[in-house]
């Protein structure tokens, strides 16, 4: 009897979908059962008492109406919507649609149905209840997010399932002992999704990778690389691509270029990077202002449109930096070969080269590609050192440079920028990857000398080609914009700010970014200096590639773009390409091509960013798990219905203390204060301030750093 249940439960489903669909292609008409079944081409009587049924339930569930006996109608003509699914811990879901004005649809777990976070699918929205969110329910999967999650694999006598490590994957994935591709018990592996039959709770899969063993460095920086979707290694036909390309540079390349080869020229990089794609030549002039050259490497001379190495670039979109490893966007011999800017070697580059005052005005400007012959190669410790000593390798041109990069960053600030010095975490790794130590990276003048002069080559690009199309039709370009901030997050983060005595204010976009700066050199080593600079990036636009010649908020550019790294950046690949096509002459590429460009490289950085965050909490709580019951002090950086996280003043790590854990009262959000509160003794913890507490338990698998309050 069950069974029978069971397979007439399977039928009203797929009828159910059937029947929406002929209601929103026939939006205007009213319809009974029976010319609902005809629609359908169902005949059998039980399936229209079924079909019966089905116009009833969705009347009851204001999803129809029924606007004369037996016959139906949908409430509302837009029924319907497309979206993005955000899983909830729960199993249900809030679909977020493409229009901006729309509200997130609500969808209860069982309505879900296989939809998993990040499918784009088809929503089927009930009529809204007055005062009521809107639900609904997933009725088609238009586009699977990903098909392969990392996990550990569980293994019993008949069948096994991989465990995900994606908290927001709610189903273990089955895999038939023939598809464990020699994975044992334990053991973290890539698993594919292959099939998820009508009614299946768990979807089928086949073990596609073996990462290694749980709990090994190398094992879980590619399972994060490999959860975020990008590869571990690069295709045999794109290696063979980049070695076949030759080392030499024709005397006819040559001629072709402007010759920088006598011009001072030097790189500043980290100590131990690999790959430099960007360099600074410098000359005085006989009129007393300075010729400053900026370098890039010429990936795009080797990288053809269209080849294997351009579309592996493309798809991948980015080099990813995690704790201990670089996965470039480009093979070795590219990176750190024939693109790379290496001392005493000829390199072909894409320069901006600017006269300059001694105010950093910049008087003439040129574009076009070069050949240089870098005579230093230093680091960023080497540069700080010849700045603060006045001693060392081309001291006086490196006091120069580093005197007009202060008059840069001075007007830059002056016309509205915005200082966010975020601390960076760095960590001590030994020979295995544990990590040993914690520390706070500094950034000094010698960082700042090369990103002010990187800033300067970015926007001079960005203008010249935006200026160009001025007049006439506007050339098409990738353009790096940043919006201004929502103005009610901003009124938040505001009122919040001003607990701590500071104030921002909101009359203009400048005045708002003069009280920022000023904000953010007042914290500046205070305990609060990262719960403030952290919430304020929060409260601000995120940046993105687009074709579309908008502003750059944050640096209060009027026009910006990224030219200066292709090594590491696909969308500078892109602006290579465009710069050279519009100097010599070339007419607009197509906008709505270049726009889909942006797009997936916008999407393949927001990836990027957040496997590096994941291997840097992997890394923390890799650090504590050694440091179980050990006290330290810390700072509130965030507050939930469950819980605060704190983050440990000494070393940045940060974890969580759930409210359940709070021994001394009953504790509940207060969110509009972003705090939290004892319901008896109205103690509150609010965001920033400074608290004792113990390491109380290290999931590393979850990458969860649990802390215990300790109380007076």
């Amino acid at each position: 009897m069950a069974k029978k249940k069971n397979i007439n439960n399977s039928v009203k489903q797929v009828l159910t979908q059937l029947v929406l669909d002929v209601f929103e292609q026939n939006a205007r008409e009213a319809l009974n059962y029976k010319q609902v079944s005809s629609k359908l081409n169902i005949r059998e009587p039980e399936s229209r008492e079924t079909i019966l049924e089905i116009l009833k339930e969705e009347a009851r569930n204001n999803v129809l109406q029924e606007v004369s006996p037996g016959k139906f109608k949908v409430l509302e003509l837009k029924t319907f919507v497309e979206g993005r699914v955000d899983m909830t811990n729960d199993g249900s879901a809030f679909i977020v649609t493409d229009d901006e004005f729309e509200n997130d649809i609500y969808v209860a777990p069982r309505k879900v149905r296989t939809a998993l976070n990040g499918d784009r699918v088809k929503v089927y929205v009930y009529a809204k209840n007055k005062g009521k969110r809107k639900e609904g329910e997933v009725v088609e999967i238009l586009q699977r997010a990903k098909m392969e999650f990392t996990g550990i694999v569980k293994l019993s006598e008949k069948f096994a399932f991989l465990i995900p490590d994606d908290r927001k994957m709610l189903h273990d994935i089955f895999i038939p002992l023939s598809d464990l591709n020699g994975a044992k018990n334990g053991m973290k592996a890539v698993a594919e999704i292959t099939d998820w039959p009508p009614q299946a709770k768990n979807p089928i899969g086949r073990v596609k990778t073996i990462l290694g063993a749980q709990g090994e460095n190398d094992t879980e920086m590619n399972a994060i690389l490999a959860e975020y979707g990008f590869p571990l290694s690069f295709p045999p036909e794109v290696e063979r691509e980049a070695e076949a390309i030759s080392d030499v540079i024709s005397d006819e390349e040559i001629s072709k270029r402007r010759d920088f080869r006598d011009t001072l020229t030097f790189t500043i990089d980290p100590f131990d990077a690999k790959d430099f794609d960007d360099a600074i030549s410098y000359k005085k002039l006989e009129n007393g202002h300075f010729e400053v050259g900026v370098h890039i490497a010429d990936v795009a001379h080797y990288i053809i449109p269209d080849s294997a190495l351009d579309k592996e670039a493309f798809e991948r979109g980015t080099s990813v930096y995690l704790v201990d490893r670089v996965i470039p966007m480009l093979p070795e011999r590219l990176s750190n070969g024939l693109c790379s800017l290496r001392p005493h070697e000829d390199k072909l580059c894409f320069a901006a080269v600017f006269e300059m005052d001694e105010s950093g005005r910049v008087i003439d400007q040129w574009f076009g590609k070069t050949i240089i012959h870098s005579n230093r190669r230093f680091t960023y410790e080497e540069v700080q050192e010849v700045i603060e000593t006045g001693q060392g390798d081309y001291v006086e041109e490196i006091q120069q440079l580093n005197a007009i990069a202060h008059k840069l960053r001075d007007a830059k600030f002056k016309n509205g920028a915005i200082s966010f010095e975020s601390t960076e975490v760095k960590f001590k790794l030994d020979e295995q990857g544990k990590p040993v130590g914690v520390y706070v990276k500094e950034r000094k003048d010698a960082h700042k000398l090369i990103e002010d002069f990187m800033l300067l080559a970015n926007r001079k690009v960005a203008e010249f080609v935006s200026k160009k199309g001025k007049g006439k039709k506007k050339y098409t370009f990738v353009y790096r914009a940043h919006d201004a901030p929502n103005p009610e997050t901003l009124g938040n983060f505001a009122q919040f700010a001003a607990r701590f005595g500071y104030k921002i204010s909101m009359k203009s976009d400048r005045d708002i970014a003069r009280s920022l700066n000023h904000l953010m050199h007042d914290v500046e080593g205070k305990k609060e200096q990262n719960v403030l600079t952290q919430l304020a990036i929060r409260s601000m636009a995120k940046a993105v590639y687009t074709t579309k010649s908008s502003s750059h908020y944050g640096l209060a550019f009027d026009h910006y773009t990224h030219f200066t790294s292709p090594i590491r950046r696909y969308p500078d690949v892109m602006v290579h390409r465009l710069l050279f096509h519009y100097l010599n002459g070339g007419e607009s590429a197509n906008a709505e091509h270049y726009e889909v460009l942006c797009k997936h490289s916008s999407d393949m950085e927001k990836k990027a960013a957040d496997a590096e965050r994941s291997s840097v909490k992997y890394k923390q709580a890799e650090f504590l798990q050694d440091n179980i019951g050990t006290e330290y002090n810390g700072v509130i950086s965030g507050v939930t219905e469950w819980g605060m996280y704190v983050q440990i003043i000494e070393n940045n790590c940060e974890g969580m203390v759930r409210l359940r854990d709070i021994s001394d009262d009953f504790y509940t959000l207060d969110e509009k204060n972003y705090a939290i509160i004892g319901q008896r003794k109205k103690k509150v913890y609010q965001l920033g301030d400074e608290v004792r507490i113990k390491v109380k338990n290290v999931d590393l698998t979850k990458k969860q750093i649990d802390f215990s309050l300790v109380l007076d």
